[in-house]
């Protein structure tokens, strides 16, 4: 009887081990694949080709292959640079998200090589608009009023190498897209950049083949 017992038993245990062994796995979640052909301005990477339409020179399209990528994190907020030669220049268009969760789109197209100087700004100027951290803080600059934004430590990390530390400020143009980004490494020069915001509908992104 014992025997008869333990062989049920052992049955029972047999025949649950093959059911877990012959039962479904459930599917893992596949990743959602990109639409190649309606890319946004936030999925370019390094490689693509952007197209932006009447940023060029004489209002034509801006065409572009970008061949840098790097991204940006200033504090809790984060942004996408990418940039590639364009005529006998180099241009940048800058993504990044708002506090509304909207898409901002900005290009880089001035060939000008701005200093502090052009700004009527110098370093100790910068360094009491960081120690203010006051929105009404304000320059001009083309006959156009640049309002102070942000100043922090930043990092850029990308496809060029290990991840650069900078200290970062940022100014918006007043009742404008403008957006003016200076930066400074220690023991290198300011780097000033000039932005133009454009609407994310005008960026057309085609995908490389890196």
């Amino acid at each position: 009887m014992i025997t008869l017992t333990v062989e049920a038993v052992l049955v029972v245990l047999l025949v649950l081990v093959l059911m877990q062994f012959f039962k479904k796995k459930p599917e893992t979640p596949s990743t959602p694949q990109l639409d190649l052909a309606n890319l946004k301005p936030a999925d370019a990477r390094a490689g693509d080709v952007i197209s932006i339409s009447g940023a060029g020179d004489d209002f034509s399209d801006l065409d572009f292959t970008a061949d840098r990528c790097n991204w940006v994190q200033a504090g809790t907020r984060r942004w996408s640079e990418l940039s590639g030669p364009y005529k006998e220049r180099r241009v940048s268009m800058r993504v990044s998200t708002n506090d509304d969760g909207d898409v901002e789109v900005a290009i880089h197209t001035d060939a000008r090589k701005l200093t502090l100087g052009d700004f009527g700004l110098s370093e100790p100027d910068l360094a009491d608009l960081d120690e203010r951290q006051n929105p009404e803080d304000w320059f001009e600059f083309d006959k156009k009023n640049w309002l102070y934004r942000l100043s922090r430590e930043a990092q850029a990390s990308g496809d060029q190498g290990q991840p650069a530390g900078f200290y970062y400020w940022e100014f918006q143009e007043k009742d404008g897209t403008g957006l003016l980004a200076i930066r400074k490494a220690e023991g290198e020069p300011f780097v000033i950049t000039l932005y133009t915001g454009v609407p994310p509908g005008n960026v057309t992104v085609y995908r490389g083949n890196r």
